[in-house]
């Protein structure tokens, strides 16, 4: 053996062969073939297009038995809808019937109710009628005591007539009116100028409370409130006696026209 430690021998070769053997198949194993990848990815791709163009035809029979076959759940609504709308259409042809007949029937009542009324008043005319004149003969009778009291008669119970129909009281139409009376300028007597207008008198006109109101300047204007009855006072006659002042008044005009 010590002979043999000078030599130079490689006892353990095969270990290192094996060790290299290894290495170089792991490296094979780690190492992926580019031409291989690239054949599964096309692979894989053309799966992918042919598993598309499947599914697109079974869509399209699908849309298709669709189209060919009547929905029955659609019909049923459809008819559903047809049925509701003649219901309809039938009501509403009752409900006009119904609303004709009771326009009908008021109308009715109305003109029974307008028959009475008219009757009651031929009643209380011919009523009337003879009232007035009862007591005078109208063959002509001879007894002149008899007619003349038949005339005074008649007489009294006209002049009882009249005499009811003028207590009734008549409905006179009045209007509230506020007039703005402005001067000339802020050295007019605005005393004067208001005593001016109430001066101002006839039947159907009464006046009522006046105030004086800020307009510029220190110059007031007179608003002055009246009422008047409509059919003796109107407003343009009004307007133009108070114009008449003219030492006082400017102009007239018209703040608040109300009906009382």
């Amino acid at each position: 053996m010590s002979v043999l430690m000078y030599e130079k021998v490689w006892l353990d070769k095969n270990v290192y062969n094996e060790a290299e053997k290894n290495y170089y198949e792991s490296l094979n194993k780690s190492q992926i073939n580019p031409l291989v990848v690239v054949g599964s990815s096309l692979a894989s791709e053309v799966a992918k297009a042919r598993q598309h163009i499947k599914n697109s035809l079974e869509c399209m029979d699908s849309v298709a038995s669709l189209t060919g076959v009547p929905n029955t759940e659609i019909n049923s609504k459809l008819n559903k809808l047809v049925q509701e709308n003649s219901e309809l259409r039938k009501a509403m042809e009752e409900l006009r019937k119904l609303v004709i007949s009771l326009q009908a029937r008021v109308d009715g009542l109305e003109s029974t109710e307008d028959k009475p009324q008219q009757a009651a008043s031929k009643v209380q005319a011919a009523k009337e009628e003879q009232e007035s004149d009862d007591g005078v003969d109208l063959f002509g009778s001879d007894d002149e005591e008899e007619s003349a009291e038949a005339a005074k008669l008649r007489d009294e119970r006209l002049a009882a007539y009249n005499a009811k129909k003028a207590k009734k009281p008549v409905l006179i139409a009045k209007s509230n009116i506020i007039l703005d009376v402005k001067p000339w300028d802020d050295e007019t007597d605005m005393k004067a100028m208001e005593q001016a207008v109430r001066n101002i008198s006839t039947d159907g006109l009464l006046w009522g409370a006046a105030k004086l109101v800020p307009l510029a300047f220190g110059i007031h204007k007179l608003q002055i409130s009246c009422v008047v009855e409509d059919d003796k006072v109107s407003v343009d006659w009004l307007t133009e006696e108070i114009e008449k002042n003219e030492d006082f008044v400017q102009s007239v005009d018209i703040a608040a026209f109300n009906k009382v």
